[in-house]
């Protein structure tokens, strides 16, 4: 499994180029405290590299999700939207936001493996 991360916090695994999975890292959700509410983005929109794609809410805050890589919306977690907490009980599986076509695969060499991240989010 190949999973990068954003210094934005998101996280996404790239083993299918035609969908591949987004979500928010396990320090996110942290941060976020309870999730309550995600606002996921409509399939078939298309959105660059850093741009807001989402927004999820928490007890505590509210914050934008990301687009890791440029590219276009092709599923979102329905089960997501039906049941917010999975992003805190399972953010690196059940609690995936959405799918996306890849446009530039190689924006994937800009993000950040896990050992980096892990570093990253420390001080973050």
């Amino acid at each position: 499994m190949t999973i990068k991360f954003s210094k934005d916090h998101e996280w996404i695994n790239a083993a299918d180029a035609n969908a591949s999975v987004v979500g928010i890292t396990v320090h996110a959700q942290d941060a976020l405290g309870d999730v309550v509410f995600v606002d996921l983005p409509e399939v078939g929109k298309s959105f660059a590299q850093g741009e807001v794609a989402g927004v999820v809410e928490s007890v505590k805050a509210a914050a934008d999700v990301y687009m890791p890589v440029t590219g276009e919306v092709v599923e979102v977690n329905e089960a997501l939207r039906a049941d917010p907490s999975l992003a805190n009980s399972d953010p690196l599986g059940a609690g995936w936001f959405f799918k996306v076509k890849l446009a530039d695969a190689s924006q994937l060499d800009a993000l950040l493996d896990e050992a980096t991240y892990t570093e990253f989010a420390k001080n973050a």
